[in-house]
């Protein structure tokens, strides 16, 4: 039958889900740690799982179409339609069940995006603030044949240390 398809469907990308939330929680504890290396590889690992949920979404459209039209509804009819018209209550609490604990999922993900995205943007601020700091100031050369800005002499450009390691 179509709806134990649909419903073992729906697991699996409520999994995909928990396992989205969990590669953005990591991707949010290497920000604030500062931990900008790995990056990379969390955002990697986020774009799999993205991967695979648009490919169970797919699968569990097509489920839902063939339920759907076994209940005699539209084939284009949603998740919620089908649990509002479901023949037997007890299937229209588990889609239910499923679509409310999908929509938390998904507030919760939407929340981690736009706290990492803010996180980014503070961490791409912050390095444009250093860089601009960094470049040496442009000056002139005086009668004498040094450089100088507006009257600055070399000893007041402050000192600058940099880890030889990076």
């Amino acid at each position: 039958m179509a709806i134990h398809e649909l419903s073992a469907l729906l697991w699996r990308e409520r999994e995909l889900l928990d396992l989205l939330t969990f590669k953005l929680e990591e991707e949010q504890l290497l920000l604030t740690a500062g931990k900008s290396r790995w990056l990379p590889h969390g955002t990697r690992e986020v774009e799999q799982v993205l991967g695979h949920l648009s490919k169970a979404g797919l699968a569990r459209a097509v489920e839902v179409a063939a339920v759907a039209e076994q209940w005699g509804l539209p084939a284009e009819s949603s998740l919620g339609e089908l649990a509002s018209s479901a023949p037997e209550e007890a299937w229209a609490d588990v889609l239910s069940s499923h679509l409310n604990a999908m929509q938390q999922q998904t507030a919760t993900i939407k929340e981690l995006r736009d706290s990492n995205e803010q996180f980014l943007r503070a961490a791409v601020r912050s390095t444009q603030e250093t860089m601009a700091d960094l470049k040496p100031a442009a000056g002139t050369y005086d009668s004498h044949g040094r450089t100088g800005s507006q009257g600055r002499t070399a000893d007041s450009t402050p000192s600058r240390l940099f880890d030889q390691q990076l």
